[in-house]
C-alpha cells in the first residue's frame, strides 16, 4: 500500500487528467454546496432534516452479502450503542441499487465502493468522510488485469480478439481505470479490440477466470486477496498480466439529511470503534486493514473523478 498523495503524481491517462477534478463534477440540483467541498450540505431547516429510529446500514455490494452481514454484525453493535438506535444491515445486490436506496431515503449510513462513491456523492446525497487504512495510515487498493495459465494470454496486447470480463461501469477497478488505461497506454478499446462482458461483482469476475469461463478480467487485488486467504481460489489459478497504481478503498459516510447531532454520533461509531478481535478485522485485515481513517471527498477523491472526466463520465441523476 502506498499513500495516496503519491498516487495521483503517477497517473498518466490522458491528456484529460490534466484538468481540474472538480472541472465537470457538480451535484444534483435537489443539494446545495454553500462550503464548495463538493459534497452536499446538511439542510439548514431542521424541518427537512431526519432522525430514524432504525438506521439502515449497507455494505458496497462486492461478495456475498451473507458472509458481510456476519463480519459487520459487531461493527453494527456499536454503532447502535453510540447512537442509541437500532442498526439494522441492508445487503445490496448492485451499486445502482445502493445509490437509489440512498437517494430514496431508505439507506442512511453506507459503504460505496471506489468507483460509484462519486455518483453517490452527486446523485445520493452522500457525505463520506470515513475510509479503511492499514496501522500505519496507509491505504488504497490496485486494479489488476488478471487470466489464468494456459489461457494464451501473456501481456495486456494479448486480449485482443478475446473477451474481457468488467464488473459493472460504476465500478473503479471493475471497468473505470482500466478503460482509460487501456484506451490510453494500449490504444484498446472495448468493442473494437475485444469483447466486453459484465459479470456484476470482483469475485464473479475472479472466479469467471480462475473456473476458465472467462480469459481476462479487470479486478480489485484487495477482493483477490480476500478471496485467496478464504481458498475461494488459489494463487495457481490465476495469473496478473497487469497491475495500476494504488486507488482510495471503500468510502463511508451518511446520507446528507440526516440530524447534524446524529451524523457526529455516527462517526465518532467509526472512530471509536475497537477491531482487536472482531470479525471485521479478521476480515478486512487479509488486505492489510486495521483502522477507520477520516477522509476528505474533494482531495482524496480527485484521482477517481479525473478517470471519469477521461471516460467522459457524467453525472446526471435521474
Amino acid at each position: 500500500m502506498t499513500y495516496l498523495t503519491h498516487a495521483i503524481s503517477a497517473i498518466a491517462l490522458t491528456a484529460a487528467l490534466a484538468v481540474p477534478a472538480s472541472a465537470e463534477f457538480t451535484l444534483s440540483d435537489r443539494y446545495t454546496d454553500a462550503d464548495g467541498d463538493l459534497i452536499a450540505d446538511i439542510p439548514s431547516d431542521a424541518a427537512d432534516q431526519i432522525d430514524p429510529s432504525t438506521l439502515i446500514f449497507a455494505y458496497t455490494p462486492v461478495e456475498d452479502p451473507a458472509v458481510y452481514a456476519e463480519v459487520w454484525s459487531e461493527f453494527l453493535d456499536h454503532m447502535g450503542e453510540k447512537t442509541g438506535k437500532k442498526v439494522q444491515f441492508f445487503p445490496v445486490q448492485s451499486n445502482a441499487a445502493q445509490i437509489e436506496a440512498m437517494r430514496a431515503g431508505r439507506l442512511h449510513v453506507a459503504g460505496f465502493n471506489t468507483g460509484s462513491n462519486p455518483l453517490a456523492v452527486a446523485c445520493a446525497g452522500l457525505r463520506p468522510f470515513a475510509m479503511m487504512a492499514a496501522e500505519d495510515g496507509s491505504f488504497g487498493y490496485e486494479m489488476e488485469i488478471i487470466t489464468y495459465p494456459g489461457s494464451g494470454i501473456e501481456a495486456v496486447e494479448d486480449i485482443k480478439g478475446n473477451q474481457m470480463a468488467f464488473t459493472s461501469e460504476t465500478s473503479n477497478s471493475g471497468f473505470k481505470a482500466p478503460s482509460a488505461i487501456l484506451k490510453a497506454d494500449f490504444d484498446m478499446e472495448a468493442g473494437r479490440d475485444f469483447e466486453p462482458v459484465f459479470s456484476g461483482k470482483h469475485d464473479n469476475s475472479i472466479l469467471g477466470v480462475a473456473n476458465k469461463d472467462y480469459p481476462a478480467a479487470a479486478i480489485a487485488n484487495s477482493v483477490k486477496g480476500r478471496m485467496l486467504e478464504r481458498e475461494v481460489v488459489t494463487e495457481d489459478q490465476l495469473s496478473v498480466i497487469y497491475t495500476s497504481q494504488t486507488f482510495p478503498t471503500t468510502g463511508y459516510g451518511v446520507a446528507h439529511n440526516l440530524t447534524p447531532e446524529l451524523q457526529d454520533k455516527i462517526k465518532d461509531a467509526f472512530f471509536s470503534f475497537d477491531w482487536e478481535g472482531t470479525a471485521l478485522a479478521e476480515e478486512f485485515g487479509k488486505s492489510g486493514e486495521a483502522q477507520f481513517i477520516e477522509i476528505g471527498f474533494k482531495d482524496d477523491w480527485a484521482v477517481i473523478r479525473k478517470i471519469d472526466e477521461a471516460n467522459g463520465v457524467s453525472y446526471d441523476c435521474q
